[in-house]
């Protein structure tokens, strides 16, 4: 059966669809592979090793993982500390979906387990099925370091973010905004908010903004058109925006009309425009009116109850404060709709990837050295572990060599003293920050946190991001 029921909720494992009254519950993937297989083997104690191996079939996850997505499954199904009517916990052997489903086909299939020939029809522990024990981390599997990691990853580890991210794809928030430092994993997150939406019955819209050819940068109108032309090719729209651009109005007109007549008005799911890199159009002459774009749409929902606006998400993707490029807040959707904020790994979170990848750094000593070297850093956390898992590197090795010009980080260090060389002021504030004496004005505080340079609350707090960029630049600025 594809339908089960367990009041108040309804799994839907055609659609991948948790529903309670009519609501979607959010779920990531993973999640919801966890709870269909427990639902699915309703009134059994599935073995621990035996869910990994099942949701992570080709991928050795230690258990950690999974006891964070047993917790995210007991708080959306209302579960709290002590009341477990849904997922039990058998200390030492695994877990249990208890609640009575019921199929599509209307009958109920009780997850209690009588011992036969009790007459009083006793509860007794159900039987725990038999486990496979799961296989090494493949090397097939491990993505490259750097750039986004593929839906199906099992190296992506969800932070508290994530959970806020889905809620809001899920509420079908107007503007949904996420922030991070470079290389701090945003694309990945909006990758798996996307594929949440499709999931949910929504026609999606990607546009990374950093792929743009120049030439659509060369004014606004051509920047819209060949927007709107993109967006048309992904929706197989048959009215294409040339046929309908009249040279009469703005090209901020023309393209929400675009959007009101052709795309909203032909489409009517709801659609989800994912925006990626976002602050390529900081440094626009017209990225103010861009933006001032986006910030009317989101009025509009307030302004147009009934209109078509309501079944549009925008997500904006971006590193740079916006307010250093938008002067006029009322024009600015930086300050309004759902605004997520992407750190760094904590230490746990390392000791999580470190597990993913079979466990190449044996200690905690050693996972605590790294993380004095790298903090949290995402891009450098995994490709730690990746140059560990594919080329056998030594975490002595790693350690010692770290700042040398051929360690394994020398691609990404040089890159980002280049750019630092680029700019005197920038490199002065760094030297300064380096000194202890903080950072010189807010707004090179503001540059070099998005560019994930420094880190800290304000510019009398800067400090480096991590100790491996310190001993870098230290003889070398």
């Amino acid at each position: 059966m594809s339908v089960y029921r367990f009041h108040p909720y309804e799994l839907d494992t055609v659609k991948r669809l948790l529903m309670t009254d009519g609501e979607i519950v959010p779920l990531t993937p993973k999640a919801f592979d966890i709870l269909q297989l427990l639902v699915e083997n309703r009134g059994k104690v599935l073995r621990k090793e035996v869910i990994l191996k099942s949701v992570w079939p080709d991928t050795f996850v230690e258990e950690g993982n999974l006891t964070v997505n047993i917790s995210t499954l007991r708080r959306l199904l209302g579960e709290n500390h002590h009341d477990h009517k849904f997922i039990v916990t058998y200390t030492g052997r695994g877990y249990s979906f208890v609640a009575d489903v019921e199929l599509d086909d209307g009958a109920v299939h009780s997850s209690t387990v009588y011992t036969p020939g009790n007459s009083r029809g006793a509860f007794t522990s159900p039987e725990p099925v038999e486990n496979p024990i799961p296989h090494p981390v493949s090397q097939a599997s491990i993505d490259p370091a750097g750039g986004a990691l593929r839906i199906e990853s099992d190296f992506y580890i969800e932070r508290p973010v994530d959970q806020e991210f889905y809620t809001a794809i899920t509420r079908r928030d107007s503007l949904v905004l996420v922030k991070g430092a470079r290389q701090v994993g945003k694309t990945s997150l909006l990758a798996r908010g996307l594929q949440l939406a499709r999931q949910q019955g929504a026609r999606v819209v990607v546009t990374d903004l950093q792929n743009l050819n120049a030439d659509y940068l060369e004014s606004i109108d051509r920047f819209f058109l060949g927007l709107a032309e993109e967006i048309a090719d992904q929706l197989d729209l048959e009215t294409r925006p040339r046929s309908v651009w009249n040279e009469y109005i703005g090209p901020s007109s023309n393209f929400e009309r675009y959007w009101r007549r052709e795309i909203l008005g032909r489409i009517d799911s709801n659609i989800v425009w994912g925006l990626d890199e976002a602050d390529r159009l900081f440094g626009c002459p017209f990225g103010s009116e861009v933006f001032g774009l986006f910030r009317s749409w989101h009025n509009k929902r307030a302004l147009e109850p009934e209109g078509p606006w309501q079944r549009l998400t925008l997500v904006i993707s971006y590193a740079i404060e916006a307010h250093l490029f938008i002067t006029d807040l009322n024009q600015s959707p930086f300050n309004v709709g759902t605004r997520l904020y992407l750190n760094d790994f904590t230490m746990s979170q390392i000791e999580m990837i470190n597990q993913r990848y079979g466990s190449p750094i044996k200690s905690r000593e050693d996972l605590e050295r790294l993380f004095s070297l790298v903090g949290g850093h995402p891009y450098l956390v995994n490709r730690t572990f990746w140059e560990m898992s594919t080329h056998g590197v030594d975490i002595n090795q790693i350690y010692d060599g770290a700042a040398l010009e051929e360690s394994i980080y020398s691609d990404h260090l040089h890159r980002l003293l280049h750019s630092l060389r680029r700019n005197e002021e920038l490199q002065e504030s760094v030297k300064e920050v380096m000194s202890d004496r903080g950072c010189p004005t807010v707004e090179s505080f503001y540059r070099l946190r998005s560019a994930g340079i420094l880190q800290g609350a304000s510019p009398g707090e800067a400090a480096i991001r991590c100790k491996l960029y310190s001993l870098y630049l230290q003889d070398r600025l």
